[in-house]
């Protein structure tokens, strides 16, 4: 369960979601979940989701130890608009704990008329240095794609080109703090640099 306030523009809104996940030791995990909220026409109404993730490892591989496949839908209905994302992300395990990633995302948009838009991303990780408990690491990242109205951010239709990476400094075996920053080049001319950061607590 998790609670999301915005504010932009003098506005404000806010919205709760719930989802369950089941899991099953040859079949994987599925995801269902949903969220509404007061969305004061900056968020979206209501959304529904599932996700399906499913692991293998591959033990007689020098290459690959081991493959991550995941598959997602999202709803999202705004006030004037319905919006449906597909996602495909595939997950490479590599040797010394190095992991290469590659995921699709689909787009249909309901508005005046229905089209689908296409993004992509690829991102590598890697280990930097550790010791005890401690670990840090690292990745880069690259996405290429379009404006997809799914965020709260409905600017308006752009292609973009998004460059970035992070840093996670594992602190203890149930505690880690995670960085990123980006960069991302759109159409008209117009750029935008993102950064954040998270701790987490795993029980």
């Amino acid at each position: 369960m998790a609670g999301n306030v915005y504010r932009r523009g003098g506005t404000e809104a806010g919205k709760f979601v719930a989802s369950f996940t089941g899991k099953l030791p040859r079949w994987g995990a599925l995801t269902l979940g949903g969220a509404a909220g007061h969305d004061n026409n900056v968020i979206p109404k209501n959304e529904a989701f599932f996700e399906y993730d499913g692991g293998w490892k591959l033990s007689g591989s020098k290459i690959l130890r081991g493959l991550e496949l995941d598959y997602g839908q999202h709803w999202y209905w705004y006030t004037t608009a319905r919006i449906l994302t597909i996602h495909e992300t595939a997950l490479f395990y590599l040797p010394h704990e190095w992991t290469w990633s590659l995921g699709l995302t689909g787009v249909r948009s309901h508005f005046s008329s229905t089209e689908w838009r296409p993004s992509g991303m690829t991102r590598l990780g890697f280990p930097i240095t550790g010791w005890n408990q401690h670990r840090l690491g690292g990745n880069v990242f690259y996405a290429v794609g379009t404006e997809n109205f799914a965020q709260v951010d409905q600017i308006g239709q752009f292609s973009s080109h998004t460059y970035g990476g992070g840093l996670r400094f594992q602190l203890t075996a149930r505690e880690d703090v995670t960085g990123f920053a980006a960069y991302q080049k759109r159409t008209q001319d117009r750029r935008q640099t993102s950064f954040g950061f998270t701790y987490g607590i795993r029980f």
